[in-house]
């Protein structure tokens, strides 16, 4: 039985649009997703995600998107400008703006499209990991307030204390959902490739001046291979292949418990040493 008068999940609350001026809709940021400086990025890319779901001209599923966060969203409201810049048999190409006050503070690209029945192969294997259930909790410091939406349960790479000293390499394996639990969709697992903290934070065994400054995710899964993992754990590993003059790579892969490859992720990020 469903209890009508229940309050939205956190994250469908924070994703909500609503028509605004001009074409355009709006949203607000939520202090349950809040950063260090903002919100936290992957709520962005899943409320850009969303915005397009939700276009009348939307054409069949998110295949990718590319997130270029300009500058710190303030907190409040915001709108998002979407258009479909063309529309072909099978795909269909997307521009977002998000703005505060018509100043641009997060730009993005998105592709969206029609599955077809082909043959179908995943080169990359999952990597090995105890069931969930065998790995104990473990979360962000409590002043990073998104971070209390998810559970997290780190296989290797959990996040380091405060000067823990240097790292060997920059490999975080975790397993990670909602909290509390919700079925997976697109929103969601665009989400979900952002929860992966810097890679220099292991590295270095400190935190520091870090941020990102694009994030492109693809969407390998279709939207049955969303349904049947619902509110079940996704495996999700990421790494730097290399810090260089203030900026770093950020690859992430994410995966079904019974290994179905679900999305994969790349970042540009900053930081400051």
């Amino acid at each position: 039985m469903i209890d009508i008068d229940a309050p939205p999940h956190p994250f469908d609350a924070a994703i909500a649009l609503a028509p605004a001026t001009d074409g355009r809709i709006r949203s607000r940021t939520r202090p349950e997703y809040a950063n260090m400086v903002g919100p936290f990025g992957g709520i962005t890319a899943a409320t850009l995600v969303q915005a397009v779901q939700q276009h009348p001209d939307r054409l069949g599923d998110p295949l990718s998107i590319t997130v270029n966060y300009a500058a710190p969203v303030a907190d409040g409201d915001f709108d998002i400008s979407a258009r479909a810049v063309r529309t072909n048999r099978t795909n269909q190409h997307w521009t977002l703006e998000l703005t505060q006050d018509d100043v641009v503070t997060t730009t993005a690209t998105a592709v969206f499209g029609v599955h077809r029945d082909t043959w179908s192969d995943t080169e990359i294997e999952m990597p090995p990991a105890p069931s969930p259930d065998a790995v104990p909790v473990q979360g962000f410091p409590d002043f990073i307030a998104w971070a209390r939406n998810y559970e997290m349960r780190f296989v290797e790479g959990a996040v380091p204390d405060q000067d823990a000293g240097d790292h060997p390499d920059s490999t975080s394996t975790l397993w990670v959902r909602d909290n509390p639990a919700r079925p997976l969709d697109f929103p969601a697992l665009a989400s979900l490739c952002d929860v992966f903290y810097p890679r220099v934070f292991l590295r270095r065994g400190r935190y520091m001046a870090a941020g990102t400054v694009s994030l492109t995710a693809y969407f390998h899964a279709d939207a049955e291979e969303l349904v049947a993992q619902g509110t079940d754990y996704i495996l999700g590993t990421a790494r730097t292949r290399r810090f260089s003059r203030g900026y770093f790579d950020q690859t992430a892969h994410l995966w079904g418990r019974g290994g179905t490859l679900l999305a994969s992720s790349h970042q540009l990020v900053y930081f400051k040493d």
